[in-house]
């Protein structure tokens, strides 16, 4: 089996778009998409130009997200994408013109001015896809950018000093599998410092001291436990501030109070649910702000004066924002938000103007501002929807079934308009990935023409793994409970079939990442329940997986799905992996990867179609060069579309608009 997958990788690395095309274009060749040539296609019908007409309109929508507040001026950095990848833009006034800063091939994005004067901002860019991230300068005044990590590790985060002359970032520059801490003056490249020697790829700075003195670092081990240490930013030392208690123990985020005395942290520590807390550093005692709130604290932020916290809370699965006195502990009444999901913080220096994002299903992502003295909020970028009346785009449902050992599940339903479409309506199951993840309710994009055109309803669930619901809930699929899960989907599928809107006959389910895998192991063992499937970049074997991830995200990992060096564990993941079952999917599976995915390697997903092969199974598979975990260029995001929905009226709707393409490689 090694043998041959090596040699579909050179096939495929070696001939391209081009020569699949004959095998997928029907006689007439200009009514049909010409693919990219960055793809690698195989046994994938090219689109019909009448099918790409009628549904670019639903592809051209654009979204933002807030980057960073000026330091002096009421004016802010953006993301937002106007050609093919989101790049960072500069607005000045709420509602005013975005001017594009950055034009690149790959996204630039985590702009952040300095923080006293804002010359310049750094922000971070990879390459097609693989998370190498550098940072760089951007001088405001000459418009120059300059390289200030290596050009070569990973590099992330960055936390800039209260002084503002220099910058704390994780990298994997010593091994290219540990995470350090780094200090740098961007201004100065060649004063870069390792501060912090790590061992494991979780560590990440989170806070400098009033006094620059002391740095605030996460040493994150699994969704359900991390540990806070202070390390002092002269010499180096660590002192692990988190104690140990009698079971694991999360913490999110952290940042000093304003007199250096203690932090504030979310926290999981006397809950099921993550709890904003104030930590004494002296005492070592939790006092905690959110307590009667049953729910995770998702986001938090303390203003610059830090007088006032920010926090945004997950309220099965939907966001409310509060707002606390930090001197009393209290919470402050806030206005009425415009409805959605609500992420994103970012106080102004001036300590009452807090920024953040807001997206909906029927707005995509914006960026908004509260005043915190006067409630007044301000709008600050308005993102375009196309040709399309955004209006009637479908608002979700929150559903609720029973899995099979009497657990309350929950996923959010999207149906088509009302009176559009009669009869049972065929399903499209849409797993989360993670898996330490949760389908939050947010614009759907090209979802809505499933919905709206096809007349597809759309069911995201949030099986047992997922977050958001306690860490009892989101540890009970770890290890050699993984198979729960997948029984989750089963009892889904079991429900679908009982609804009188549905039509459990016509059932696809679909996911990315870990809900690749899901996708996988559902056709797997559910075959007989489904119509088809459609895999993006999932593992199909997770032992595999694990060897071949990153370094630095290795022991991350398993400490989800296990160990795969102990040979118990490892047999038990080989026994699930839908790779070495794929003779049980009998369904027609579409598999598509980034050739340059650094979390879920290409290899997981051409051993996948290796196997489907031999089953003799109906698969299509599409790869893109320049791409990583997923799909980020629009491009290559609107073929996939076009022929995703292709595949669904072939095998999910039995509607073929053109013939099935051969899967000779």
């Amino acid at each position: 089996m090694k043998r041959i997958i090596v040699s579909l990788v050179a096939t495929l690395a070696t001939t391209g778009a081009a020569a699949f095309a004959d095998v997928s274009a029907p006689d007439n060749a200009s009514e049909v998409l010409t693919p990219p040539g960055n793809l690698v296609i195989e046994g994938v019908p090219s689109p019909p130009l009448s099918l790409v007409e009628d549904a670019d309109r639903f592809s051209e929508f654009r979204g933002a997200g807030v980057e960073d507040w000026h330091p002096v001026k009421r004016e802010m950095l953006i993301e937002t994408r106007f050609a093919d990848t989101p790049q960072v833009h500069y607005v000045r006034t709420p509602g005013g013109a975005r001017t594009q800063l950055t034009f690149y091939k790959d996204s630039a994005h985590d702009a952040e001015f300095q923080p006293m004067h804002g010359d310049f901002f750094v922000f971070s860019k990879d390459t097609g896809g693989s998370e190498f991230y550098q940072k760089y300068t951007y001088d405001v005044g000459s418009k120059k950018v300059t390289l200030i990590t290596d050009g070569k590790s990973r590099n992330t985060g960055g936390i800039w000093s209260n002084r503002g002359d220099r910058l704390a970032y994780e990298s994997t520059r010593r091994n290219g599998e540990d995470v350090d801490i780094h200090v740098i003056d961007p201004t100065d490249r060649v004063g870069d410092r390792l501060l912090m020697q790590n061992q494991g790829g979780g560590w990440e700075a989170m806070d400098w001291s009033p006094d620059d003195k002391t740095l605030l670092v996460t040493e994150y081990i699994s969704a359900n436990e991390s540990n806070l240490w202070l390390v002092d930013t002269a010499s180096g030392a660590k002192t692990r501030l988190t104690t140990a208690a009698k079971e694991k123990v999360a913490h999110t985020g952290g940042q000093f109070s304003k007199d250096g005395k203690g932090i504030y942290v979310a926290t999981d520590r006397d809950s099921e649910f993550q709890q904003l807390a104030y930590l004494d550093l002296e005492s070592h005692k939790y006092t905690y702000l959110t307590g009667n709130i049953p729910w995770d604290v998702d986001v938090f932020a303390l203003s610059w004066d830090g007088k006032k916290i920010a926090v945004i809370t997950n309220e099965d699965g939907l966001t409310a924002m509060h707002l606390y006195d930090t001197t009393t502990m209290k919470e402050l009444p806030l206005p009425q938000l415009p409805s959605g999901q609500v992420t994103a913080l970012r106080w102004h220096k001036n300590n009452h103007d807090l920024a953040f994002d807001l997206d909906s299903a029927r707005s995509p992502s914006d960026v908004y501002s509260l005043d915190t003295d006067t409630g007044k909020i301000d709008r600050w970028t308005q993102s375009e929807t196309g040709m399309l009346d955004a209006s009637r785009f479908s608002e979700p449902q929150l559903i609720h079934w029973t899995s099979f050992d009497g657990r309350r599940m929950s996923a959010f339903k999207y149906v088509p308009a009302a009176g559009k479409f009669t009869g049972k309506r065929p399903v499209l199951v849409n797993i989360h990935g993670g898996p330490e993840s949760q389908w939050r309710p947010r614009f759907l994009g090209r979802s809505n023409y499933l919905i709206n055109e096809l007349g597809v309803v759309e069911i995201f669930p949030n099986v047992r793994g997922s977050m958001g619901y306690g860490k009892t809930f989101s540890q009970m699929d770890n290890g050699k409970k993984r198979e729960d899960s997948y029984k989750d989907i089963g009892t889904l599928l079991d429900w679908i079939k009982q609804q009188p809107d549905l039509d459990g006959d016509r059932i696809m389910v679909t996911g990315g990442s870990y809900g690749g895998f899901m996708t996988l192991a559902t056709a797997t063992n559910y075959s007989d329940k489904i119509r088809c499937a459609l895999d993006v970049v999932g593992p199909s074997n997770l032992a595999t997986f694990l060897e071949h991830t990153q370094p630095y995200r290795q022991d991350l990992r398993r400490a989800e799905y296990g160990d795969e060096r102990d040979p118990d564990m490892r047999a038990f993941l080989e026994k699930i992996a839908p790779a070495k079952n794929a003779d049980k999917i009998r369904k027609p599976l579409y598999v598509v990867q980034g050739k340059n995915d650094p979390r879920v390697p290409a290899s997981e997903s051409i051993q996948m179609v290796q196997a489907i092969r031999e089953s003799g199974t109906p698969v299509w598979f599409l790869m893109a060069n320049d791409e990583g975990h997923g799909f980020g260029k629009k491009k290559n995001s609107d073929y996939l579309f076009y022929t995703q929905i292709e595949f669904m009226k072939m095998y999910l709707l039995d509607q073929m608009s053109v013939s099935p393409a051969t899967n000779s490689p």
